[in-house]
């Protein structure tokens, strides 16, 4: 039977925390009437997560294993488990951590059930320490600010997907991901739902500062004109403060027969004009590398190895 709902939940080294998520999710799964399935994605992990996870996949049919080849990242992770999750009617997704409660999809399938494509959670709680809560609360204000699409306040990747959002996010070839984005943009009608994040149940953040900027990036660069215009305005103001300066000397000149001298104010203008220059370049070369990488078509992940019901049960 065809499973109506996918949980898919991306790991990366995270061998303390998967014992207890099967516990956590069988017993969700053991509660409900209908035919869920759980999509584990091993996303290169270094540790035991892969014998873990293909353990449980060889014994519960409702369990999908998928192994990549190596570590792709979080957002490409989450991708191969959207792609390769069966359920018919919508798609959970959510983090191996348990930060994100499994228990809510009863709450979020009640409004799937009311007519909404897309439930997420808007975390009302944080646990992690101060500076990362404030980095996370500037970065998500800076991006609704910025972006072209309404981007929900507090809002990650955990959430309900209906069936044909989630085959629209599929069908999208972009190479640098932004799962929350991309959801945005599809539209539809979309809700939040407030929760409490807890506390990770085991182990540290896999998430390091590299990976947590690399997302910030594809969320405004992927989804937001803003960086190239920022040229555009830097360069307007340079020529202003330029003109604003020859308009100056000239009129030293011809009042006072004196034209403005100073090597320190040389340098200054010297290394403003080079700093802007560089960020132009800087800002550019990122369109450029998207560009690169997107045109090279290569495939978003390998997998290495799955196990899914199919292969258990012929």
């Amino acid at each position: 039977m065809e499973p109506l709902i996918s949980l898919v939940i991306p790991l990366y080294n995270e061998e303390h925390t998967v014992g207890l998520l099967n516990e956590r999710l069988n017993q969700l799964m053991d509660t409900q009437k209908k035919e869920i399935e759980v999509v584990l994605v091993n996303d290169g992990s270094q540790d035991r997560t892969e014998e873990l996870i293909y353990a449980i996949g060889m014994s519960d049919y409702r369990y999908q294993v998928l192994s990549l080849s190596r570590n792709f990242g979080h957002q490409v992770a989450l991708t191969a488990g959207l792609v390769y999750a069966k359920g018919s009617e919508a798609v959970m997704i959510l983090d191996g951590d348990l930060q994100d409660p499994p228990e809510l999809l009863e709450t979020f399938y009640e409004y799937f059930k009311n007519g909404y494509d897309v439930v997420y959670g808007i975390r009302k709680k944080r646990k992690e320490n101060f500076i990362k809560r404030l980095s996370y609360q500037l970065f998500y204000r800076l991006l609704k600010s910025l972006s072209l699409v309404d981007i929900p306040l507090d809002s990650g990747d955990f959430s309900l997907i209906s069936r044909k959002v989630v085959d629209l996010i599929n069908s999208m070839p972009e190479e640098s991901r932004f799962i929350r984005g991309m959801r945005a943009w599809t539209g539809f009608k979309q809700i939040g739902v407030e929760y409490e994040r807890q506390a990770r149940a085991a182990g540290d953040s896999k998430y390091s500062l590299k990976a947590l900027f690399k997302l910030a990036y594809n969320g405004i660069f992927n989804f937001s004109e803003f960086p190239i215009k920022l040229i555009t305005r830097i360069g307007i103001v340079a020529i202003l403060i330029s003109l604003a300066y020859s308009i100056y000397a000239l009129i030293m000149k011809i009042t006072f027969n004196a034209v403005p001298q100073g090597f320190t104010a040389l340098i200054f203008v010297i290394t403003m004009f080079g700093g802007i220059q560089l960020l132009s370049i800087g800002i550019i070369g990122e369109y450029v590398t998207r560009i690169f990488f997107q045109t090279k078509q290569r495939p978003l992940f390998i997998v290495k190895s799955r196990i899914s019901d199919q292969k258990l049960h012929g």
